[in-house]
């Protein structure tokens, strides 16, 4: 199980300081409560920086995500025999990140009702406006152009990388995820939706599975954002 245990823990840490930004700005009588999109950007960017400093100490290469697994497999970038346990560690990381975040919350989520900002909101992403064909192309694009520069930047678990990898997915969500809420990681949507579903959260709303197969299932939206850029990456090079 080469790379399991660096992606379960990175992908953990990156899920429970990202939820945990959206249960801050969600529920009521956190202090954090009504902050906006700067803030939220800027909390994802450092998730996924500490997520991946963690995962390289584990002996992962920080992927956290199965749309760049996927993508650096299907052209070489990654050897195939490594994707199924990067896979596990990334959903299972991603479920427990959630449910630490449940637990840490709970006496908020028990403060509030689905109508006041205890929604799957907090947990997983969707559409300003919705659109099917639109929140795909929007969440395609994003990926591609995570995923596309990611791919530039080398061994990225190493030195300052990951804050660089931190600062790209904060510019990301700045410019491209106002649409869809910048998935840009299956793993990321849906496990923190399916705890969300089933945890025995107080006063939750429902888990909007209508919309998920637009991040989540593939291999559409974030796999194929990540699968045309590094696709890109191996024409041009």
């Amino acid at each position: 199980m080469n790379g399991f245990l660096g992606e379960f823990l990175g992908t953990m840490i990156l899920i429970v300081l990202g939820v945990g930004c959206g249960a801050g700005i969600s529920l009521n009588k956190a202090y954090a409560k009504g902050q906006g999109w700067l803030f939220v950007t800027l909390a994802w960017g450092m998730a996924v920086t500490f997520g991946v400093y963690v995962a390289g100490q584990f002996g992962a290469q920080g992927h956290l995500n199965p749309a760049v697994t996927i993508g650096f497999a299907a052209f070489g970038f990654f050897p195939w025999s490594q994707v199924m346990p990067y896979l596990l560690g990334q959903f299972l990381g991603a479920f427990v990140g959630a449910a630490l975040v449940i637990l840490h919350y709970y006496p908020h989520f028990k403060a509030t009702k689905a109508d006041e900002g205890n929604s799957v909101g907090i947990f997983a992403t969707g559409p300003a406006i919705n659109n099917p064909v639109f929140n795909f192309l929007s969440e395609t694009i994003a990926t591609f152009v995570f995923i596309f520069t990611l791919l530039n930047l080398g061994n990225f678990t190493q030195g300052l990388k990951p804050l660089i990898v931190g600062f790209l997915i904060m510019v990301v969500g700045q410019a491209l995820g106002p649409t869809t809420g910048f998935a840009l990681n299956p793993a990321r949507d849906f496990s923190p939706r399916l705890a969300y579903a089933i945890l025995p959260v107080p006063n939750k709303g429902v888990a909007n599975w209508a919309y998920a197969w637009v991040p989540v299932l593939g291999p559409i939206g974030p796999i194929a954002g990540g699968l045309l850029a590094s696709g890109l990456q191996a024409l041009l090079k």
